[in-house]
């Protein structure tokens, strides 16, 4: 019983790390010279992704193909994800309303 529970911590962690980079994603293409709305397409794109490998995992989980491990860590990563697509578009809008009270 102490394998899957030393096992897990480094498989969340790992699957914290995969969503990120996974969300982050759009980061790389800004820094490769992609405009600023075509990293945010991307990144956009890379969060539905995740979402609905999460989708997959579940019904294959359901069907029993698909362990409760890879659910948990597939949901855990979605959440990652659409916590930092939150983050973001809060960002943004924080940013607008900074520009439009600006006196002219």
């Amino acid at each position: 019983m102490a394998a899957p529970v030393i096992a897990a911590p480094s498989l969340a962690i790992g699957g914290a790390a995969a969503a990120y980079r996974a969300a982050m994603g759009g980061a790389e293409a800004l820094a490769q010279g992609a405009g600023f709305g075509e990293a945010l397409t991307r990144a956009a794109q890379r969060a539905i992704d995740v979402g609905q490998g999460a989708d997959a995992a579940s019904a294959r989980a359901l069907t029993g193909e698909g362990s409760v491990t890879d659910v948990v860590l597939a949901v855990s990563r979605a959440e990652i994800a659409l916590q930092t697509a939150t983050a973001v578009r809060d960002r943004v809008i924080s940013a607008y309303q900074d520009v439009m009270r600006m006196p002219i």
